[in-house]
């Protein structure tokens, strides 16, 4: 049996808290994959975290630039290689399947699955030229689906992360890990993404991303360690439903699109807020003025973005701190992603925002979290007070909707 005696948890995830509750889910993921598997031992363990977007709300689509982070929830495979083409996956919780890697081809009638996901991963690194083998995987995830920390890009890096350990030497890039994701979750899976999600759970830690040519985004790491401040990460589900809120997750890139178009481009990358103002008059009979605040927002929130990340460069956490603010205050404000246009008595993300901003002082900044109006909200807490912030939003939203975090230093990797 695989020895865990030897890892350091703590390294990888960050807190006491969150350490101590590895080596029993270890033992229990390894005793599930021996159960599962008809007594094989399993030969390695691989990780891939979930991640937050700390700056850039709803920059990517528009080409722009964010600062997103690898946090200290995961997804973990307990694997061992096989000698036939078959991968074998359970995943706890859901229904055991296989796939042979001789046939990986897109299949219509997989779309929205979780096999989808991985003969996509398959595919695209098969298509580049990586070895692919058979393998036996039961993995478990923490990483809460539909919280806003990206449980699928979790698990599409971890099934890259398997791919290159077990056959690859742990030599494919993770960016090229992350492209794999991205490509799986956009035509196998049926749903249309950006990179930024998959990026920060392949490559880890503070990763500024730009993506001005969104087939080859450049990617920073930012050199700076949050596990030795005094602020904790908060990720607050608001529980609100995501249900009948298409159109208005549409009308954001939609809308953005229009003032691009009307500025002669497909996109906002190339706008700058002199181009809108000197054809305010235009813009504004034409697109409206919602489009054009959330044009405003764009312009002004990919530059935050990069500024953050040059404010964590530079040891600067009280700028990066203020610069957060602006964001959160941006987006409730400009791109107005905080509730559904006319909605009187559903206003979870607002009301957790006012609540946070009434419990916390001004250098604890309060954000919408990801795509918004019913999803989850950020706020980076002093340690000192962050049980107090967790029982304030638990009161509002239910026990356990507040979840304190860290941001790991680790991408996808393999633990053992």
């Amino acid at each position: 049996m695989l020895d865990i005696s030897t890892i350091d948890f703590k390294y990888i995830y960050c807190t006491d808290e969150a350490a101590s509750l590895q080596r029993g889910r270890y033992l229990k993921a390894i005793s599930s994959f021996i159960g599962a598997f008809d007594g094989q031992e399993p030969a390695s363990i691989f990780s891939a975290p979930g991640r937050t977007e700390v700056g850039g709300n709803h920059t990517d689509h528009q080409h722009g630039e964010v600062l997103a982070a690898s946090i200290n929830r995961d997804a973990i495979a307990v694997t061992a290689p096989r000698e036939d083409h078959m991968v074998n996956i359970i995943a706890e919780g859901f229904e055991e399947f296989s796939i042979d890697i001789s046939d990986l081809k897109h299949r219509e009638d997989e779309k929205g699955s979780s096999p989808a996901l991985v003969r996509g991963v398959l595919s695209y690194l098969n298509d580049k030229g990586y070895k692919l083998g058979g393998f036996n995987a039961y993995i478990t995830s923490d990483v809460l689906i539909g919280a806003g920390l990206s449980s699928s890009a979790a698990f599409e890096t971890l099934i890259g992360t398997v791919v290159s350990g077990l056959f690859n030497d742990m030599s494919i890039d993770p960016v090229e890990i992350a492209k794999a994701g991205q490509y799986s979750e956009n035509i196998y899976f049926g749903k249309p993404c950006g990179l930024m999600d998959q990026m920060a759970s392949s490559v880890g830690n503070l990763v500024h991303i730009d993506f001005n040519d969104p087939e080859e985004p450049i990617i920073e790491k930012v050199n700076f360690d949050f596990s030795l401040t005094d602020y904790v990460l908060c990720i607050t589900d608001t529980k609100g439903s995501h249900a009948d809120l298409t159109d208005e997750y549409a009308a954001i890139p939609n809308e953005m699109k229009e003032i691009a178009s009307l500025l002669g481009h497909d996109i906002l990358r190339p706008v700058t807020f002199e181009d809108i103002i000197e054809n305010i008059d235009m813009l504004r009979e034409i697109a409206g003025d919602r489009a054009v605040l959330r044009a405003i927002h764009f312009v002004n929130e990919t530059k935050r973005a990069r500024d953050e990340a040059w404010a964590l460069n530079r040891s600067d956490l009280e700028g990066f701190l203020d610069l957060v603010r602006r964001s959160g205050d941006s987006s409730f404000k400009y791109l107005q992603n905080v509730y559904a246009a006319g909605c009187i008595r559903i206003q979870n993300v607002a009301l957790g925002l006012a609540v946070s901003e009434s419990v916390l002082s001004p250098d604890e900044p309060v954000r919408v979290h990801g795509g918004g109006f019913a999803g989850t909200i950020q706020a980076f807490v002093k340690k000192e007070n962050s049980d107090r912030y967790r029982e304030y939003m638990d009161r509002v939203f239910g026990k356990g909707a507040c979840e304190i975090l860290a941001i790991r230093r680790f991408g996808g990797i393999r633990v053992i």
